[in-house]
């Protein structure tokens, strides 16, 4: 699937004045298959950002990276060397940005990650080129264990897919909780029946539950958690519990406590803008995803009204300054190119008919991921 859009005018118009973008933005995300309304939404809030700045010389490229690794190499191949795009962006996923961002950093192009971020590229394998603008995958996992230690638990059954962001999650996790972990369960990317993990859960004494199943995932899961008659409270990271999540799980996660640094009643500058006007552009209430993709949006657009893309010393030093309204609050990079920021504990709530997440608490302030001593840039 491919989407070509210009800013501010349709693909036809754009086609009609054969205009040269000044920028020119490659955006590999996932559209279809499971997990597709993360990419969507990712998708969404940059453009919105895009449309909002007004900005005619911005061109985006967007392309369905199905969630294969392969097909999101081949595409980062083709944007680079046919496309000729100057920044990149729009993966969601952490194998696949792992099998990406390596290769176009090397090759001098800029990366900006509105979703995934693995360890490893927060760490060693950091690059000047690579920022992130969503988080590093531990953060808000590493939050949520400390906030359970101090809200009680004693010991917490954790559960997470077998691939980098899941190991990062229960990395991340451990690290912050200051209990026992009685069982340590990692499940297949994609999983959709739960039954076994569910049996393993019912049978443990742990006070805890706390999972990372994003996507597809996490609303097979908590069904079929919702009707096995299991009791242990559950907690898990936003990825598990946002907005389109809890459209397609309903009634079930009602009370379940969630980590993250964006929440739709966060009282910030221009939170409740973008809410507004996300809403009312695509006709449904904004993700986290949506958020990150938006923030990024921002960046872009801030960066390159200070420098040229072309420049990269200047554009990256443009980056770095990460002067945007932030619809999360204060954000700010570390030196390893991620955000320090605020993370909030977040409660499913009902709101009439509407089944969505309130702020409670704060799980950590100014969080910055532990990685940063290993990036030598």
């Amino acid at each position: 699937m491919k989407l070509k859009t210009v800013a501010l005018g349709t693909a036809l118009a754009a086609l009609a004045s054969m205009a040269t973008a000044e920028v020119k933005v490659g955006m590999i995300t996932t559209l279809s298959g499971g997990g597709a309304g993360l990419g969507i939404d990712v998708r969404d809030g940059f453009m919105l950002a895009i449309e909002q700045s007004g900005r005619d010389d911005i061109e985006v490229v967007i392309e369905d990276d199905q969630r294969k690794p392969d097909v999101a190499v081949q595409l980062a191949d083709k944007m680079v060397q046919s496309e000729k795009v100057d920044v990149l962006t729009g993966i969601i996923w952490s194998n696949l940005a792992m099998a990406v961002v390596p290769s176009v950093t090397a090759q001098g192009k800029f990366y900006l990650s509105p979703n995934a971020g693995p360890s490893q590229l927060a760490g060693a394998g950091c690059h000047p080129n690579y920022f992130n603008i969503a988080w590093q995958n531990d953060a808000f996992h590493e939050a949520a264990g400390a906030y359970a230690a101090q809200d009680g638990a004693k010991s917490v059954f954790v559960m997470a897919p077998n691939y980098p962001a899941g190991k990062d999650a229960i990395t991340g996790f451990k690290r912050g909780f200051a209990g026992e972990v009685t069982a340590e369960v990692y499940t297949q990317l994609g999983q959709t029946d739960y039954a076994a993990e569910i049996a393993q859960i019912k049978a443990s004494d742990a006070d805890l539950l706390y999972y990372f199943l994003p996507g597809g995932m996490g609303i097979s899961f908590m069904k079929q958690y919702a009707g096995s008659g299991a009791e242990t409270p559950v907690m898990g990271p936003a990825f598990s519990f946002d907005q389109g999540i809890l459209g397609a799980i309903g009634d079930a996660a009602l009370g379940v406590k969630n980590t993250a640094h964006w929440s739709k009643d966060l009282d910030v500058p221009g939170n409740a803008e973008f809410v507004a006007a996300f809403t009312e552009k695509y006709g449904r209430l904004p993700s986290l995803y949506a958020a990150q993709g938006f923030d990024t949006g921002l960046l872009l657009v801030s960066a390159s009204a200070k420098a040229d893309v072309d420049d990269a010393d200047a554009f990256r030093a443009a980056l770095m300054e990460g002067d945007i309204q932030s619809v999360r609050g204060s954000f700010k990079f570390a030196p390893n190119h991620h955000p320090i920021q605020t993370i909030y504990m977040r409660e499913v709530v009902k709101e009439g008919d509407v089944v969505t997440n309130k702020i409670i608490g704060t799980a950590a302030e100014d969080y910055a991921d532990p990685y940063g001593a290993e990036c030598k840039m």
